[in-house]
């Protein structure tokens, strides 16, 4: 099963290789992997992506929260959670295919970032499968020259939050 992990971590100088570390040398992949820092400047939230059966991730979980840096975790896929993941997409279209590419757009709520010919850009935010559905459908339109995706990143629904106080 996919899992989003949210980790409070240390925000200090191997901390990051330390939790990745501890993936590798158990041989799980991580599927995707985002870190920036809190509203605490001492604090980075790294949100992990993994694949691993509930009774896996739970070990590993109990593992993360006995590094040194890392300060609280949650498993969002165990709650009620928003997941959003960012893409950037660069294309090369053809005249006989753009206006139909701005109607994609328009459509589905993106952003043209770079509007040249030979490097069309947009932003969309959004699920997965909307990402997914997005690139299927612009390759119909244009070349696709690069793909960047974010990885999903998430909260939790409601009130609850994931803090650095225990």
């Amino acid at each position: 099963m996919r899992h989003i992990i949210s980790i409070l971590l240390q925000n200090e100088a191997g901390a990051l290789s330390r939790v990745a570390a501890l993936f590798s040398t158990r041989g799980y992949n991580i599927e995707s992997l985002n870190v920036a820092p809190t509203e605490d400047p001492q604090v980075s939230r790294l949100t992990l992506v993994t694949i691993g059966s509930d009774q896996v991730i739970s070990q590993i979980n109990k593992q993360l929260l006995k590094l040194v840096d890392v300060v609280n975790l949650v498993d969002m896929t165990l709650g009620d959670h928003i997941e959003r993941e960012l893409l950037l997409i660069k294309v090369r279209v053809e005249d006989a295919g753009l206006e139909q590419l701005k109607e994609l757009v328009r459509s589905e709520g993106a952003r043209v970032l770079d509007d040249s010919r030979t490097s069309f850009t947009m932003e969309l935010t959004g699920a997965a499968q909307r990402i997914d559905s997005f690139i299927n459908r612009v390759d119909q339109l244009a070349e696709i020259l690069a793909v960047v995706r974010s990885g999903p990143l998430a909260v939790a629904r409601g009130t609850p939050v994931l803090s650095s106080v225990l």
